[in-house]
């Protein structure tokens, strides 16, 4: 089995999770997966608080699943790999012990693009596009193109993108909402790295209960949320690493360092 997944640790608490789809254009298949929902466990299991996800391939991100793998499921023919690797994939980006960063360095679709929706935050170059092609082939989406693309940039839009099927551009998606940033061709990767080094330097509890919060915001109704919310934060607050870390804040600014000084200047 040829390995289409290259984790590395570039940097303290962070892993790189490169997808090298070179052998099926771009388009994801049941191998690949399955080695990357297998890859993103074993980032977790070894630590890893942020994970970065990245393509080898400049023309393509991820590109939807790879249409002979789904035909020969369907027809009781053999196929690449365990087809449940979707689902494990989806399940590790939801873990809260780690956050995810999609870097999104080029043209991505359905199940590909579906990916990218289930990270907590992506990036994405000016050449980078997403679309939900489903409708084109005579399917629906199946792993969140529809209803979690309508959480991130509502219903309007995201009705326009599964119904027509064409691709949208990353400064379109941007403004939407759906990506945090869009950077120069070849830097996703890059930013990214940056990113993740400074989130994997917050309180590990706190960047969990956050995710938590996050993910209970999506999935309840709004009181609860905050229910759930209050709960998180009493439970997370009372703990040794979080009572220490509110004693040497207020240790700065009793010491006369300024907002700023404390949490950095604004960006962007």
């Amino acid at each position: 089995m040829p390995n289409l997944i290259e984790l590395t640790r570039p940097r303290d608490g962070v892993a790189l999770v490169t997808v090298n789809l070179q052998s099926s254009a771009g388009f994801v298949s049941f191998e690949a997966i399955d080695q990357l929902a297998a890859r993103l466990a074993e980032a977790r299991e070894a630590g890893a608080r942020i994970a970065v996800l990245a393509s080898a391939l400049p023309d393509h991100w991820y590109e939807h699943a790879w249409l002979p793998d789904l035909c020969d499921m369907l027809e009781g023919r053999p196929v690449t790999g365990d087809p449940t690797g979707w689902f494990r994939a989806l399940d590790e980006l939801s873990r809260t012990t780690v956050v995810t960063i999609a870097a999104v360095s080029g043209p991505c679709s359905g199940g590909g693009a579906e990916l990218g929706w289930a990270c907590d935050l992506r990036i994405a170059e000016e050449r980078a596009t997403f679309s939900q092609p489903e409708v084109m082939i005579g399917v629906p989406t199946g792993v969140g193109g529809t209803s979690r693309l309508a959480r991130l940039i509502g219903r309007t839009i995201a009705a326009e993108m599964v119904l027509d099927g064409a691709p949208l551009s990353a400064r379109r998606i941007h403004e939407l909402g759906g990506v945090n940033r869009v950077v120069p061709n070849g830097s996703a990767v890059t930013v990214a790295l940056e990113w993740a080094s400074r989130l994997a330097s917050r309180p590990p509890q706190a960047l969990a209960a956050i995710k938590q919060v996050l993910i209970d915001s999506d999935e309840l109704h709004l009181r609860a949320a905050l229910e759930s919310e209050q709960r998180i934060f009493q439970e997370t607050a009372a703990t040794p690493a979080a009572l220490s870390g509110m004693k040497a804040t207020q240790a700065r600014f009793d010491a006369g360092e300024s907002i700023r000084d404390v949490y950095g200047a604004p960006r962007g």
